[in-house]
């Protein structure tokens, strides 16, 4: 195998969250390339990532796709500490491990949860690490409606799955609009096996105070968002039922330098949905901001 095409393989990274949490990461790309940092949203992992990180390692980018803590072989937090501004330090702790500094930032590309952490991040101490934003169909004002399915998603099954299968079936009654997979490789990144039984690979705990609820955030949210400066990319699934098409406005008032990149046929889950077209998007946004 070429030197270039092991760019493009992950390679695992071992970092250290706030108070010293284990988070795994993997690294794609040249090790001098322009740093991009992709945090999944609630209940999925790093892996969610793979396909855009290789593309992005191919166009030369130095790509790290990180495991939020409680979430895939990332440490569960012993005191079930998933507030939301501990993620934000969490990340501003790695941003300073990968070397991102003011002088030489990186981009942040989040979903849901993840854009949540990255809008947030931008506003805290330490937060000048970061050049460009990428919110994957998350914004100040989500749908309640929406919010409500994927915390209902994630709160289903805490007692498991007896098979693969059935958690399969899990995953494609929430997400209809998407073909169901013909074989079950890729949700095996997602569920690990105890005594028999399958459970999703995260810490239930995390939902103990309903942390992932975006709807209860939003005079924080937006007070960061006001205070946007560098580019910003709002990348939403058109058929979308957490960000609709007011609720992109409402946020292009609040930040109006906002690129706008809309996925017809995508859902929340944009990204999955969709991959060529969001990876294109993200891809053109990277390259057009200054680095």
């Amino acid at each position: 195998m070429s030197n270039a095409n092991n760019l493009l393989e992950p390679v695992r990274l071992r970092l250290r969250g706030s108070g010293g949490i284990e988070l795994a990461g993997d690294h794609f790309g040249p090790v001098d390339g322009r740093l991009v940092v992709f945090l999944h949203g609630g209940g999925q992992t790093r892996h969610s990532w793979k396909l855009t990180g290789a593309k992005l390692a191919a166009a030369g980018m130095r790509v790290v796709t990180l495991d939020a803590r409680g979430h895939g072989d990332s440490e569960w937090a012993k005191d079930r500490d998933y507030r939301r501004q501990t993620m934000v330090a969490d990340l501003i702790e790695v941003l300073g491990q990968l070397g991102a500094t003011p002088e030489n930032p990186a981009v942040v590309v989040g979903a849901s949860m993840g854009g949540i952490t990255g809008l947030l991040s931008t506003a805290a101490p330490g937060g000048a690490a970061i050049g460009a934003l990428v919110l994957v169909d998350i914004v100040t004002r989500p749908e309640t409606e929406g919010v409500e399915r994927v915390l209902d998603f994630l709160s289903k099954h805490r007692d498991g799955f007896d098979t693969v299968a059935e958690a399969a079936d899990a995953v494609a009654e929430y997400m209809p609009h998407r073909p169901r997979p013909k074989n079950t490789d890729g949700l095996m990144r997602n569920l690990r096996e105890r005594d028999g039984r399958w459970y999703w690979h995260w810490d239930p705990g995390m939902l103990s105070d309903r942390v992932e609820d975006a709807s209860l955030m939003t005079d924080v949210m937006e007070s960061a968002a006001r205070k946007l400066t560098i580019p910003v990319l709002l990348v939403r699934g058109m058929r979308s039922d957490v960000v609709s098409a007011e609720g992109a406005a409402v946020f292009k008032e609040l930040v109006p330098h906002t690129q706008i990149a809309e996925i017809g046929g995508a859902a929340h889950t944009a990204a999955g949905d969709d991959n060529d077209a969001f990876t294109e998007a993200v891809t053109a946004f990277v390259l057009s901001t200054p680095s």
